[in-house]
């Protein structure tokens, strides 16, 4: 067992997070997992509380009950090696169209959830020096271009933004953060269950009514990602000593992120004269790029 690990996972009563969950296990890990609700975590892994097993009942909006999770884990199992902050939901709707709560409720869950989370375990890996944080973020992280999604899209942008911050200072301490981006996968990510529209659609808005319906109904059981292969790749990628900041899951996201990338280069080019023209001219102070 010296070449096992204890993994914390929110979000694991389904889709990635049961995946991953399920894997874990079958490997001999440690596993602590998350749940809002405890029975259907049981019932979803088929897995009741073990020696390697700690299933809890956790509201990721509740900062005293994340703590307590993450202390039942150390107490369990005498420390976490990995942290997956999977939990989350998608939040349609376009931006006129969402309200302030319903924009806020969206971000509670797929930011502050995953940053209470992160306070709380950031004290524990720093005094063991060592730990892998894994934020699972979205290609809708990187690429936003999705009429419909653009609240959705902000989470994740967040998440992406926070996650390059918790890598630099997690360096020192031997801590590694990894913020995941993937495409389309067969979960149950697209169902009523997980994917809010908004309470009051504006007609007007037909690409986003169409968008909407493609995913609920076309799109939504014909993913082409497959959520076993993608937990395959996260579980490899936490033993790597050198593990990536950025890691992008499936070929569509593979291919999105191209685009994205190729389309930010090309503005970044045709505007360089503009973008470099704002300078003073004795530019006296080196300001620290992002790789410094």
């Amino acid at each position: 067992m010296d070449n096992k690990k204890v993994w914390f996972v929110t979000g694991a009563s389904k889709g990635l997070g049961l995946a991953l969950c399920r894997q874990l296990l079958a490997a001999g890990h440690m596993v602590a997992a998350t749940s809002r609700n405890g029975d259907a975590l049981v019932k979803a892994t088929g897995a009741g509380k073990s020696a390697r097993f700690l299933p809890l009942e956790m509201a990721l909006t509740n900062e005293a009950e994340v703590a307590k999770a993450v202390s039942d884990t150390i107490k369990t199992f005498g420390a976490i090696d990995v942290v997956v902050n999977n939990a989350g939901y998608g939040q349609f709707g376009t931006l006129e169209e969402l309200s302030d709560e319903e924009t806020r409720r969206n971000f509670d869950i797929n930011v502050f959830g995953a940053l209470n989370v992160i306070r709380q375990v950031m004290p524990y890996l720093r005094q063991q020096g060592s730990g892998h944080i894994f934020n699972i973020a979205s290609i809708g992280g990187y690429a936003s271009n999705f009429p419909g999604w653009g609240i959705y899209c902000a989470s994740k942008y967040a998440m992406a933004g926070f996650t390059g911050a918790l890598a630099a200072e997690g360096k020192a301490f031997g801590i590694h953060a990894t913020v995941v981006y993937p495409g389309y996968f067969r979960t149950s990510f697209l169902s009523d269950d997980s994917m809010a529209g908004p309470a009051h659609p504006i007609a007007e808005y037909e690409e986003a009514r169409a968008s909407e319906a493609l995913h609920r109904h076309n799109i939504d059981g014909n993913q082409p990602g497959d959520p076993e292969k993608a937990m395959q790749v996260l579980i490899q990628v936490a033993s790597e000593a050198h593990p990536p900041l950025h890691l992008f899951l499936g070929r569509d996201a593979y291919e999105m992120a191209g685009l994205a990338t190729e389309a930010v280069h090309k503005d970044l080019e045709a505007w360089k004269e503009l973008t470099l023209s704002t300078s003073f001219a004795d530019n006296s102070v080196r300001i620290p790029s992002m790789q410094d």
